[in-house]
């Protein structure tokens, strides 16, 4: 299984969005174990340490939770925490910005969700 991995983020990086991605997602649940880091690592062509350090995160931040001898599980709770973390992030970091991009080009709510409804045709 093939992925592009991009040169502008660590593949560690890359590799724990794509977990979180599916936590928010619902793809992955609480209880749910991850593959493991071999399976990982041969699927996407990479090296196990870089698997390794996605998952160490993942646990740093309680996300997941390592059951020693039998692998690495979606903790519970996961989601929730990361929907109040990422909310929070996106007010705090991406909304100003955006909404500061919005005024330079002369863009209100009303032409957004004329936009959105037209499927992003201006």
């Amino acid at each position: 299984m093939a992925i592009a991995w991009h040169d502008n983020a660590p593949i560690y990086r890359q590799l724990k969005a794509r977990i979180i991605g599916m936590l928010l997602d619902g793809v992955l649940v609480p209880g749910d174990a991850l593959p493991s880091v071999r399976q990982i690592a041969a699927d996407y062509q990479i090296n196990p340490i870089t698997v390794s350090r996605a998952y160490q995160e993942l646990a740093e931040e309680s996300l997941v939770e390592k059951k020693r001898g039998i692998g690495m599980y979606v903790s519970s709770g996961a989601r929730e925490k990361l929907l109040s973390t990422e909310r929070a992030h996106f007010l705090n970091e991406e909304w100003p910005a955006t909404l500061e991009r919005m005024r330079r080009l002369e863009l209100d709510v009303e032409q957004l969700l004329n936009s959105a409804k037209n499927g992003g045709a201006a």
